[in-house]
């Protein structure tokens, strides 16, 4: 049974900037002959891993609403500079726009049951979304007109 990774965008406002950020480390790492993947890396590895890796997604908390979420492709055991345990999220490379949904803040990482999961948009949707700030979006998506 599949299960979704929910996680906090910090330090990020839009999706494209995240979009941004994630193809400079992607060029940065093939520039560095290292392996050009998304890569979160996170203190715990899931417990639930084998659900996770069943077709799961992280779903991106972007300014108190997720946003898009981007299917989990392995995970990785890693060791950290200082010698601690770690683990290393790698992700696809396409952001998935997702239905905003209103999330409230939390610490680390927590899991998502597929049936409470946001569906994916539509490419009408998302094309739209694309061309607008994701403010006037929710604006205009409490006023009913999204």
């Amino acid at each position: 049974m599949t299960v979704h990774v929910l996680k906090l965008c910090v330090g990020i406002a839009h999706l494209a900037e995240l979009e941004a950020y994630q193809a400079q480390h992607r060029a940065r790492a093939k520039k560095h002959g290292t392996e050009p993947v998304n890569m979160h890396v996170t203190r715990n590895m899931p417990r639930r891993d084998t659900e996770v890796l069943d077709g799961g997604s992280l779903y991106w908390v972007i300014k108190g609403v997720i946003r898009a979420r981007q299917p989990i492709v392995r995970l990785d055991d890693l060791t950290e500079e200082l010698g601690r345990k770690a683990c290393g999220i790698v992700l696809d490379p396409e952001l998935i726009r997702v239905e905003p949904r209103p999330c409230r803040a939390f610490q680390g990482w927590r899991y998502l049951e597929v049936d409470r999961a946001p569906p994916d948009m539509g490419a009408a949707a998302a094309a739209i979304a694309d061309d607008m700030p994701d403010s006037m979006q929710d604006e205009l998506r409490a006023l009913g007109l999204l």
